[in-house]
């Protein structure tokens, strides 16, 4: 077994459901690791990962009307609001949601579902760089 470590910074512009995929596919194949298990994590309290379709832009849409009905932003019932009305918001919707991930490794690439793609969910309104680590776990040829 071998393991294989990288960071990748995330821009984002806004809030934003932002599609890392690419980005963790290549991870993976740096690591030159062709079977294993791939774990993803984002370093922030107030943005998360899913996996999540990637074919249809109305699901990412649906996603975030859903999420702002489930946890409004600038709630008078939260007494935590230091850097503004998304501010509790966004932990909220972290926790709710996942800081980490897992997906498998098969012939050198993250064995997703033909709709699936791999998000970093930005919860606060304005940009931010995320630093998310790929770590991989496997088997190499």
């Amino acid at each position: 077994m071998r393991l294989h470590t990288e960071t990748i910074d995330v821009h984002t512009r806004k809030r934003e459901l932002r599609d890392i995929t690419r980005e963790v596919q290549a991870c993976i194949a740096r690591s030159e690791l062709r079977s294993g298990l791939c774990t993803v994590f984002v370093h922030h309290t107030s943005a998360s990962l899913i996996i999540s379709e990637n074919a249809d832009p109305d699901v990412r849409t649906d996603l975030e009307a859903f999420l702002t009905r489930l946890v409004p932003d600038g709630d008078p019932r939260y007494i935590h609001d230091a850097e503004g009305p998304d501010d509790m918001a966004a932990h909220v919707r972290s926790v709710l949601t996942a800081t980490s991930l897992s997906v498998p490794v098969a012939a050198g690439r993250a064995d997703l579902g033909t709709w699936q793609g791999i998000y970093l969910w930005e919860h606060r309104y304005a940009g931010h760089t995320r630093r998310v680590t790929v770590t991989i776990l496997g088997v190499a040829p």
